[in-house]
């Protein structure tokens, strides 16, 4: 189990392969605010801290079976 306060402010966020899903903008509570930048929909999208696998090399990787926002670009 990673620490939530690992997690910073421009870290990338991955898919389990790691390929680039977006780039941390906050941590709210129990979820993962990405950045509007990163989204087709020019919006801000959230992943549930569950969605986590590690965190490892300045980069947040999510487990292979995470529910990927439908507006983050991939």
């Amino acid at each position: 189990m990673f620490e939530k306060l690992r997690i910073k402010e421009h870290m990338e966020v991955t898919n389990f392969e790691g390929q680039h899903l977006g780039t941390v903008d906050d941590v709210q509570d129990d979820k993962i605010k990405l950045t509007r930048s990163d989204s087709k929909d020019d919006m801000h999208h959230y992943m549930p801290l569950d969605s986590v696998d590690r965190v490892d090399d300045n980069r947040v990787y999510l487990k292979q079976d995470a529910t990927i926002p439908v507006g983050l670009a991939s």
